[in-house]
């Protein structure tokens, strides 16, 4: 990987702007985050170069704030741990939101492509956050679901308030799309 003072350099370097100092960052830091990923089993291969290459937009962004440039191999990973971490949570929380709107009862709703069935949810769900008043709870899900590149930890730091306020607001956002969603199905339309 070369000396942590070599690899400071090219982190100060990167920091001021130089351009070939990101592809020499990236080349020797790749395969570390590569290997941390590789431990994150459910996420797919895929899934896995997402969360590599949001990492490295991540950094390469904030770089210039980083106080200690023989701190950035930590630095990334902890970075590298938070998205797959994100990454992990979003699979969680779509699959808990399919399992809870599951109809017990398909034969008795028209069907429809599975695809257009799923735009058809997410334009559900944005309409309900565009119809939140506006407040600390609608930020909070604009910034999860619609902008989606934070973690709710990230959003607490953005935000200035404890991770558990976003989370009690994330879960009184979805506990409110569950009862939407229940409403609209039991009335038998998408308004």
């Amino acid at each position: 990987m070369g000396s942590t003072e070599g690899l400071a350099e090219w982190v100060r370097r990167a920091a001021s702007g130089e351009t070939s100092a990101f592809s020499e960052l990236y080349r020797r830091t790749r395969p570390l985050v590569a290997r941390l990923m590789a431990g994150f089993a459910p996420l797919d291969p895929d899934e896995v170069e997402d969360v590599i290459q949001e990492t490295f937009v991540r950094a390469f962004r904030a770089l210039p704030r980083l106080k200690e440039a023989g701190a950035f191999e930590a630095w990334l990973l902890s970075i590298a741990r938070n998205r797959a971490r994100t990454r992990l949570e979003r699979k969680a929380s779509v699959r808990r939101l399919e399992d809870d709107i599951a109809d017990p009862e398909p034969e008795t709703v028209p069907a429809l492509p599975e695809a257009l069935q799923l735009e058809r949810d997410i334009e559900v769900v944005r309409q309900l956050i565009s119809e939140l008043p506006e407040g600390e709870e609608k930020r909070t899900v604009q910034l999860f679901y619609i902008e989606g590149e934070l973690s709710a930890r990230e959003i607490a730091e953005q935000l200035g308030v404890g991770k558990s306020a976003v989370t009690m607001r994330l879960e009184r956002f979805r506990g409110r799309i569950k009862r939407e969603l229940l409403r609209r199905v039991l009335a038998g339309r998408w308004e």
